[in-house]
């Protein structure tokens, strides 16, 4: 399986946002980078793999768009919601602040709330949403 990072790319192309580049630069650092990831997703598909796309897609528009794509090239999609309530949201960010990776972009907790502001949760849209463990 391919696993597709938007966020692993921009990291490998430009390093970590607001650390070493400004913050405001971002959306013209990602978008080449997305319009790429897109037309890598879009090529793997039509060749027979499977796919996994680790992106945001925080707005309803951004997943039909996704959505759209993956059945152009011939593929079918799963959109696995993985919903996770703010103490452990968190929890887990405090943890990862502490990195220095891709996947470690500093969130705090009044970031957070500003993100879930923003985000459209999946509702009706054949998502998947996997029960947390029992712990």
């Amino acid at each position: 399986m391919l696993r597709l990072s938007v966020d692993e790319e921009i990291f490998a192309r430009h390093g970590r946002h607001g650390v070493d580049y400004p913050e405001d630069e971002y959306p013209a650092r990602a978008a080449p980078v997305v319009e790429e990831v897109q037309r890598r997703l879009a090529e793997a598909i039509r060749a027979g793999r499977s796919v996994v796309l680790d992106y945001g897609l925080w707005l309803r528009k951004e997943r039909e768009a996704y959505k759209q794509l993956v059945e152009a090239a011939g593929g079918s999609w799963r959109l696995i919601y993985l919903k996770v309530d703010r103490a452990e949201l968190l929890r887990r960010l405090a943890e990862r602040n502490l990195r220095q990776d891709a996947n470690a972009l500093t969130v705090t907790p009044e970031m957070l709330d500003q993100f879930v502001a923003r985000f459209e949760e999946p509702c009706e849209e054949c998502e998947e949403v996997p029960k947390a463990p029992a712990t």
